[in-house]
Formats: structure tokens, sequence, C-alpha cells
């Protein structure tokens, strides 16, 4: 993703955010509020799939947005401006239609758990600027994550190729936190669940460390989750895999103790 340091003095060469407006909100899950948005066609068409969101307060209907230099640093207003920033994959992007999806993990007390909460039609947010996934095309393929890479790893599955073979490991509360997947018929979907699990268990990175690695090298691991659980799995895939920095994108959404909602 560009640069998004917090500046505050003037800045030539900027250009405004963004501006997208709510016009649908609906419940995936009991834990899940997905957003649709609109803007005009090259905006959506520009925006993702990994998107630095500006969160306005709730209820706020004129933001004071930032700027974005040209260099991709993010010129803030001077003084109190209440607008949050946070990095969320687009579930479904559609230029044609001018849409998008986000989709938001309601659990927690962070501004865009609180947006999300109280989104409804008319509503606005920002984009400050957005990025690839981080995936690459591979014979074999792992991707592991909690419902904050969902998106993510939704999109991945539905872009590969239909010959990938692989393991999609996606841990959630319980079965009610299921969602629909498509994903080619060599990868094995296996929903993790916490509510039958452990209290200390770390279900990603048990899952992982009970994988065998597969044979050759035509593989690529995709792992989205809490920060902790981030780090363990990918020193597995590291060390025990003998994966190269190539081979594998590993990203923490989420820091345990804070709200669970993708940080920026």
């Amino acid at each position: 993703m560009e640069p998004t340091e917090h500046v505050t003095a003037d800045a030539p060469d900027v250009r405004p955010v963004d501006v997208l407006t709510v016009t649908a909100v609906r419940d995936v899950t009991p834990a899940v509020r997905r957003v649709t948005l609109t803007a005009p066609a090259p905006v959506v068409a520009a925006a993702g799939p990994t998107l630095a969101l500006l969160v306005p307060r709730v209820g706020d209907p004129a933001p004071r947005w930032p700027q974005v230099a040209r260099d991709g640093r993010i010129v803030w207003p001077q003084g109190s401006h209440g607008v949050a920033l946070r990095s969320y994959t687009s579930r479904r992007q559609d230029p044609a239609a001018g849409e998008l999806d986000v989709d938001f993990v309601l659990h927690g007390d962070g501004p865009a758990a609180a947006w999300a909460a109280a989104a409804a039609p008319g509503a606005v947010l920002g984009v400050a600027s957005s990025a690839p996934l981080g995936d690459a095309p591979a014979g074999w393929l792992l991707v592991a994550g909690d419902e904050t890479a969902l998106p993510a790893i939704s999109r991945i599955l539905a872009a590969a190729d239909p010959a990938t073979c692989g393991v999609a490991l996606l841990e959630v509360a319980g079965p009610e936190e299921e969602q629909p997947l498509v994903a080619p018929a060599g990868i094995e979907v296996r929903w993790l669940h916490r509510t039958t699990a452990a209290p200390d268990a770390d279900l990603l990175t048990d899952a992982v460390a009970a994988l065998p690695r597969p044979d050759g090298e035509d593989l690529f691991a995709w792992v989205g989750a809490e920060s902790a659980t981030v780090r363990a799995v990918r020193a597995d895939l590291r060390g025990r895999w003998g994966l190269r920095r190539a081979q594998h994108h590993a990203i923490g959404y989420w820091r345990r103790g804070r709200a669970m909602s993708p940080a920026g």
C-alpha cells in the first residue's frame, strides 16, 4: 500500500480523497455486515482490492477529509477531524455498476466497527489509496485466515486457476459465521470453530503445523489474521516449509487486546 504517514503541514500537489456513498447494508452473518458503496466507475475500478479507508465518526455527514500528496502521504487537516484510517479488502467490485462491497466485523469497539454498525444509505466513506492482495499464482495454494481475512481469501480463491490444488483454513466463531466461497475443486476448505476449541488454542497456528509440506516448489501461502498468530504461522512456513519471500505473504490484520477489525 502507498505510504500513509500522518503529516499536517500544508503541501502542494495534493488531491482530494475519493468519497463513496452507502447504498445498501445487510448482515452476512451475525458478526459480519456487508456495506455496498457507490462511486463513479473509474473510482471503483481503481479502488482495490485492498483499500485505505477513511472512516468518519458515526453520524458525521460532512467529515473533514484529509488530502493525498503526490507521493501517497496522507495530508491531515489541522486540528480535530474525527476520521480514522483503516485497511480493508473489498469483497466485490463492479465498475460498470459503480459499486463495491466491504465486509466489516462488528465485534469490537473500534471506529470502523462502530461506523458499520450504524451505517445506513447516504453515509459516506473515504478512500485514500489501494493496493494488491499480495497473492501469486501457484499449482498448490495455502490460504489461512480469520473473519477479518475472509474478503481477501474469497477473492484469492475465486480468482485461482481451476486446476489449483491446496488447502483453505478459515477460523470463525462457529458454524453460523461460515460464508459461501467459490474455490477450485482441488482446494479443500476447512472451517475452524473457536466455540468448540480449547480457550487457549491457536487454531490457525495448530492447523498449519499439522499440514505436511507439499512436494515441489510450485506453491504459495497467503495468511491473514491476528498479528501473533500470523508471526507463528510465518515462522513455520519459512522454517519447516522453507518458503522463500516470493512464496508467501503474511499480514497481521489486528492485535489481541484491540478491536477485532483490520487496522491500517
